[in-house]
């Protein structure tokens, strides 16, 4: 994906990602890259080194410092399990005494299907935002980044 979409602090594309897909119903974890994974990791493992070629790991998920690096931006999500199922469960009425629950009709047993092409459409929706932020904010100007052996 593109390279220099997003900001290092109030707009991080990390950030607004995050925060999109946690709108998703059932959505109850996001993570960008290695994610929760890191945290086993060391420094050296993590940091994903450049060559002249490009970058040799994704550890990031294609975003540094809140900016999209070039690199495929990778997410991940953690969804709850969908509590409207036929097993009666427990609960209280309007006036707080006990009473069962139970759900009838037709609902969806597992939110994971749905949620795939949710989650694909809420990342092109900010992916899109910043894309246009950037347009506006360059005036469409390209600027070729200088290959760095050439300077």
């Amino acid at each position: 994906f593109m390279a220099c979409l997003g900001e290092p602090i109030f707009d991080r594309l990390d950030a607004e990602l995050a925060h999109a897909l946690m709108s998703i119903n059932a959505v109850k974890g996001v993570e960008i890259g290695a994610g929760f994974d890191c945290v086993a990791q060391r420094g050296t493992e993590h940091r994903d080194e450049m060559t002249p070629l490009g970058f040799l790991s994704n550890q990031a998920g294609g975003i540094l410092g809140g900016i999209s690096s070039g690199q495929p931006i990778i997410a991940h999500l953690a969804l709850k399990p969908t509590s409207s199922i036929t097993t009666p469960g427990r609960s209280i009425d309007t006036d707080g005494n006990a009473a069962d629950v139970i759900t009838k009709g037709r609902h969806d047993p597992c939110v994971g299907i749905r949620a795939t092409p949710i989650a694909e459409a809420m990342m092109a929706i900010v992916l899109l935002d910043h894309l246009l932020r950037h347009r506006g904010q360059n005036a469409d100007v390209s600027v070729n980044t200088p290959v760095l052996g050439q300077l």
